[in-house]
């Protein structure tokens, strides 16, 4: 597990401990991973009624298909479910900010991490003062929230919703301008949930999203081409204060450990510790990045590179003389500026 530094202020820099078992890899033994939640859950009373929110375009289009399989289970319970299917990006912010919601009611996300942010926005939008509860059915193509969970699959998330846990969890709220570089709009909200990418991650993840049809591995395709590209990125990043000028290839900011297909990005990261967590990859050659993000698909051991800080922090700016893209929970959504404020434990979720 991460130990931080004494000698260090806000904001508070990270250094990992190598786990002595792990084979060598790299150079260095995999770190020790925070613990994903750090306080105890609490078991809760069965649902009286599901709001489902489905995203039917979610991973290979099968939303649909694994919502009636999920209506059937909890119905065969006797729960009343109330189903909500999206028609378009966004969909799912304007639906979730128009539920009616009382006290038992569980609302329940069908898709991957950016279904389940824009439920959060909308619900957030509507009811941010209420702690209200959530539990997610993967059915996107990184679930990246969902496998540090460990819902594997629709059937342990329905076992997760009728007989699991209730924990507390962080999220960011987000502000930035809507629409990528060239098509940037007025200011907007989102809350995140999973991560906010800055840098190569996001040029890597608008070059996947042109290669959908691949799959997962669409992921890694894009990472080359954007480490291939390397262009400048030059940045003012505030941590808690603390101002960071300079150029930088990549910021990985994280609520969870994972992102992408499954990459260990954020060993440190824990879902309720009131923080969250920033790998910030500074300016590199091609080939200190390939071995960055060689190190990064071994367990994580890219926290333990030299060109690598790692911090965390309750809030966060980042801004850029030009607008610069952003992903958010895996959707490239917006540019920069940008501001982050933790909001920590503010809603629930169910786990196995």
């Amino acid at each position: 597990m991460a130990s931080e530094s004494d000698k260090l202020p806000s904001p508070d820099r990270i250094q990992f401990e190598g786990d002595a078992e792990s084979r060598i890899k790299k150079g260095v033994h995999k770190p020790v991973f925070a613990p994903i939640f750090t306080k105890k859950g609490k078991k809760p009373a069965r649902p009286k009624r599901i709001h489902l929110l489905v995203n039917p375009y979610s991973g290979k289009r099968n939303g649909r298909k694994i919502a009636k399989h999920v209506i059937a289970l909890l119905q065969n319970e006797g729960i009343t479910v109330e189903a909500h299917y999206s028609a378009y990006s966004g969909h799912l912010v304007t639906i979730a900010s128009e539920l009616t919601v009382k006290s038992g009611d569980l609302i329940v996300s069908v898709g991957g991490d950016g279904t389940f942010s824009e439920i959060l926005t909308g619900r957030m939008q509507t009811e941010p003062s209420r702690k209200e509860s959530f539990a997610i059915v993967p059915a996107g193509t990184g679930n990246s929230v969902a496998y540090d969970l460990k819902l594997s699959d629709p059937d342990v998330a329905v076992n997760a919703i009728l007989n699991g846990t209730k924990q507390a969890l962080d999220l960011a709220r987000v502000e930035l301008t809507e629409g990528l570089p060239g098509s940037e709009g007025e200011r907007m909200v989102r809350y995140s949930h999973n991560l906010v990418t800055w840098g190569l991650g996001v040029d890597s993840n608008i070059k996947a999203e042109k290669m959908r049809w691949l799959g997962p591995i669409r992921y890694d395709l894009g990472i080359l081409m954007a480490i291939m590209a390397n262009g400048r990125r030059h940045a003012t990043l505030t941590l808690d204060g603390v101002e960071m000028d300079d150029d930088f290839t990549l910021f990985l900011i994280q609520n969870s450990q994972t992102g992408g297909s499954e990459l260990p990005l954020a060993p440190g990261a824990s879902l309720d510790d009131g923080k969250m967590d920033i790998g910030i990859l500074k300016k590199m050659h091609r080939r200190g990045i390939l071995k960055a993000f060689g190190m990064l698909k071994k367990d994580g051991r890219h926290v333990f590179h030299p060109k690598v800080d790692y911090h965390r922090f309750k809030r966060l700016e980042i801004t850029t003389e030009q607008p610069t893209a952003i992903n958010i929970d895996g959707e490239n959504l917006g540019s920069t500026p940008l501001t982050m404020e933790v909001l920590p434990s503010i809603v629930n979720v169910m786990i196995p």
